[in-house]
């Protein structure tokens, strides 16, 4: 497991204290949007240009063509599929309760922080159909047809047989490859690097995004909910219930907005002294940077450049809180779990 880089959980706590209490605009009717692309990137023939406004939506049965370039889809709440340079997919269908796609050509990388009970995410790839049943971290191939594990477990219907592939294997998608065997987990590419990469980005940014959502009462399903974060310029998962979801081999966290508040914003026990010795007791002060150590993944190691990363991330959340007060609020309810 990787931890996070020491100067993001810096730049997470800069970014905590700028937002505000205004719930910001979330997305999960559906699945399929396009969160995220650098360099070329068709949505059929059109040209998806990357953008903080505009998050194109995908169509049943649309498909998304990189060239020179690489996507970021967003797909039921808290499932993520990155899309590689020369790939493509089709959107079979996108209900939340029933996601489906096929793999075209190149490769994609999906991210599950959680798969809600009742949901379905399914990829066919060649002559196969696989099942993600857990939260895992899935590579696909379609040259040569693969599947690689590297967390979670995936259930695959191949020339009538079923197949169970588990976290450290990778099975071929061809009728006549459809053999279970180890992989290297360290024979890694660009395209793994940059889902990684996006993975701590998207869980920083969870940590204010929940925040939001507690502050401002918006009502979080069981299932969770896609959030647009303006400071961080992205989308985020905000998790229902009332805890932490952890990514099964990279280790970042997404918070519901109760665990985020419980665990970042109460403040810490104030020493008091109460005449025979010093007793703690709960003062009105900030929690310091020091209590928030190991919070956002449970494997971060502490910051050693926090004075330089805290200034820029200071300036960026500065520059970005002031272009996105278009941005609408979500809807009311309860308090958010």
């Amino acid at each position: 497991m990787l931890p996070l880089r020491t100067f993001s959980l810096s730049a997470a706590l800069v970014a905590l204290g700028a937002i505000t209490a205004s719930a910001q605009p979330v997305i999960s009717a559906k699945a399929g949007t396009i969160a995220k692309v650098e360099g070329v990137v068709y949505l059929g023939d059109q040209l998806v240009e990357d953008s903080l406004t505009k998050f194109p939506d995908i169509k049943e049965n649309g498909v998304v063509r990189s060239e020179d370039g690489r996507a970021e889809i967003l797909l039921t709440p808290g499932v993520v599929l990155h899309l590689g340079e020369k790939s493509s997919f089709r959107l079979i269908t996108n209900r939340l309760i029933d996601t489906r796609l096929e793999l075209l050509t190149g490769s994609a990388v999906i991210d599950a922080a959680d798969i809600a009970k009742d949901t379905n995410v399914t990829v066919v790839s060649k002559d196969a159909t696989i099942s993600l049943s857990k939260a895992g971290h899935y590579r696909l191939d379609a040259e040569p047809a693969r599947l690689r594990v590297f967390a979670g477990m995936a259930g695959v219907e191949i020339a009538g047989r079923h197949m169970e592939v588990v976290a450290g294997k990778m099975m071929g998608l061809g009728s006549d490859s459809a053999s279970v065997e180890k992989f290297d987990k360290n024979d890694t590419d660009s395209l793994d690097n940059w889902a990684r990469r996006r993975g701590e980005l998207m869980a920083l940014a969870n940590v204010s995004s929940a925040k939001s959502a507690y502050n401002g009462y918006a009502s979080v399903g069981s299932g969770g909910m896609w959030n647009w974060n303006p400071y961080f310029g992205m989308y985020t998962w905000i998790p229902g219930g009332g805890g932490r979801y952890c990514d099964p081999y990279y280790n970042y966290c997404y918070y519901s907005p109760n665990a985020v508040n419980r665990l970042f914003y109460q403040p810490p026990p104030q020493p008091s002294y109460n005449g025979g010795g010093y007793s703690p007791s709960y003062g009105g002060m900030a929690p310091t940077s020091g209590g928030y150590s190991g919070a956002v993944a449970s494997s971060a190691s502490s910051v050693s450049s926090a004075p330089a990363a805290a200034a820029s991330a200071s300036s960026a959340a500065s520059s970005s809180g002031a272009s996105s007060a278009g941005h609408g609020s979500g809807g009311g309810g309860g308090r958010g779990h």
